[in-house]
């Protein structure tokens, strides 16, 4: 793997972790404004295919380097690594939205919903 290998599965890290970041966000758009819980669905689909792709390149920078520092650790990989963690979360996070948002469509609408709030003792 040469450097400019490198540097191109870095950007391509980037993206792909980008990309499956702003999917779970309209994601999660489309299950609260619109209640398409089948279209939030897929979009979900396919931010994980994406989350996949950035993994691959991950694992395939990770089994080069095999724990000997032979792939430099630069800005631009840091940068890639935060990316794809965050993309990580939020897509864990974001199906759980997702769900909650469709349980609270299903609900009846004519049930009033209280809440009690208690003074801290």
């Amino acid at each position: 793997m040469t450097q400019q290998t490198t540097e191109t599965d870095i950007i391509t890290l980037i993206t792909s972790a980008g990309s499956a970041r702003s999917l779970v966000f309209q994601a999660i758009r489309e299950a609260r404004e619109n209640r398409d819980f089948p279209h939030a669905e897929a979009l979900m689909q396919q931010a994980k295919e994406m989350l996949s792709a950035a993994h691959w390149i991950q694992t395939q920078l990770i089994s080069l380097d095999e724990g000997e520092g032979k792939i430099p650790v630069t800005l631009a990989l840091v940068h890639a690594q935060d990316h794809l963690m965050n993309a990580v979360m939020l897509t864990e996070l974001g199906a759980e939205i997702i769900a909650l948002h469709q349980q609270i469509a299903e609900k009846p609408k004519d049930k009033t919903v209280f809440f009690r709030i208690r003074a801290s003792d």
